[in-house]
């Protein structure tokens, strides 16, 4: 169970009041806004509680240069480092720098990360074809198994440079290359159960991700992870107004990455992705109506680890990968969807009010309603030989496609120099196949 009081309440804190900037003017664009000079910092903690995987501790901090100010709310660099560990072993190590001045005519982006997740979500393939029973992780039900059910261990390493560059008009060429490595694991139960109390201790019971290795459905050669690197290839139309807090244009991509065993893939696969964003003003500077549609095709002999990664051009989190939970479709289960080929729309109303400015910074309120939906539109092969008659009924639902998985909700923003966006956000999922509900404390608008 996470109790994340005292961590919303110092976001609250800190973006009102220890977010410093060393230069900044007494000019004015828009609508009462400073013209932003110089560096600017926002910074946040992470603290929160996790009865299993313990006391988090940590934060982040993203730094913008804006230069001689003349291009704000543009910045010339922007430089983002989180750490952030837990008592138990998790954590987040994360730097990712962004700028079109480093190189002529070229937008750079370099995204460096160590992840280590001691109860990474893990729900099995295809979305509805895979049973998700709540009372397997639920310890007073007569059916509980363990809380680490839907979960595996999982450390990823991940380098990631992006190169954009206009080629026409609005019309930009994108290149990269992503370097990922997976080790895989069963969750490591002493370690989690650790001080613990014998009331309170995980049971030593297999979870999901051990029958799929059981059954063979994930085979033993890329069981435990391995490398998936790939070549990042792609076009994009941009005619945003403004890149983290848009009110009207459009964004349209089509990637491709391409993962060939000279590479060191121990397979051949790639991936093909196309993502349409717009965004309508209905009322000036108040009300936009925005939505991004994105569907995904994995093709050759893809590593089920690498099945659910999204491919981006521009990564706004830590996580891109999976169909559920923050930044997909919020309010259902992270990472519930798995499969072959898959499609996600996210659809919502933002409304900005209570334009202010304390200690020489700029900074809006912002609600925003949503609804999501996602949905595989083709199965990854699943061979059942191995799996008893009752096991495919406890864990396999008998679908030859996918439904669709919905979630409504709202959220909550702070705004500070049309930059730095702290997002408060809760969805509610429409099946109970899906889970509950999420509560999300991020930074920046989902697209």
């Amino acid at each position: 169970m996470r109790f994340n009081f005292i961590k919303q309440l110092s976001i609250l804190t800190l973006v009102f009041f220890q977010s410093l900037s060393l230069f900044a003017v007494k000019d004015s664009i828009g609508v009462n806004d400073s013209v932003k000079k110089g560096w600017n910092f926002g910074v946040l903690p992470a603290i929160s509680f996790d009865t299993d995987l313990g006391f988090q501790y940590g934060g982040l901090v993203n730094a913008y240069y804006f230069g001689d100010g003349s291009r704000y709310p543009k910045y010339n660099h922007s430089l983002y480092f989180e750490i952030s560990r837990t008592t138990k072993g998790s954590g987040i190590n994360r730097f990712f720098y962004d700028s079109d001045r480093l190189i002529k005519n070229c937008r750079f982006s370099i995204d460096a990360s160590y992840l280590n997740d001691q109860a990474f979500n893990f729900y099995g393939f295809n979305g509805i074809q895979a049973n998700y029973n709540k009372d397997f992780i639920d310890t007073k039900n007569i059916d509980y198994k363990t809380r680490m059910f839907y979960a595996y261990n999982r450390n990823l390493l991940r380098i990631e440079p992006v190169i954009q560059k206009n080629i026409y008009k609005k019309i930009k060429l994108v290149a990269g290359f992503g370097i990922y490595n997976y080790d895989i694991s069963n969750v490591n139960v002493d370690k989690l159960n650790k001080g613990k109390s014998e009331s309170n201790k995980l049971p030593d019971s297999a979870g999901l991700f051990q029958k799929y290795k059981e059954w063979g459905i994930i085979k033993p050669n890329n069981a435990n992870g391995g490398w998936f690197n790939h070549l990042i290839l792609g076009l994009a139309y941009d005619s945003r107004d403004n890149e983290t807090n848009p009110t009207k244009g459009i964004r349209d991509e089509v990637l491709v990455g391409l993962a060939p065993t000279f590479l060191g893939n121990n397979s051949s696969s790639a991936k093909i992705t196309a993502i349409h964003r717009q965004y309508l003003t209905l009322i000036k500077r108040k009300l936009t109506f925005c939505y991004r549609i994105l569907w995904q095709s994995n093709k050759g002999d893809m590593p089920w680890y690498a099945d659910q990664l999204v491919l981006k051009s521009y990564p706004l989190g830590a996580y891109s990968e999976g169909v559920g939970g923050a930044k997909t479709v919020r309010g259902i289960l992270r990472y519930r969807l798995v499969g072959r080929d898959f499609a996600f729309g996210n659809f919502e109303f933002r409304y900005l009010f209570t334009k202010i400015t304390v200690i020489k910074q700029n900074f809006q309120i912002g609600l925003n309603w949503f609804y999501d939906a996602g949905i595989v539109t083709k199965f990854i092969p699943i061979d059942y030989s191995k799996v008893s008659t009752a096991d495919y009924a406890t864990y396999f639902a008998n679908k030859k496609s996918d439904n669709l998985h919905q979630s409504v909700g709202m959220g909550l923003r702070f705004i500070m120099n049309q930059n730095f966006i702290v997002a408060f956000e809760y969805g509610h999922a429409l099946k109970n196949y899906d889970g509950t509900s999420g509560f999300y404390i991020n930074l920046n608008y989902l697209f």
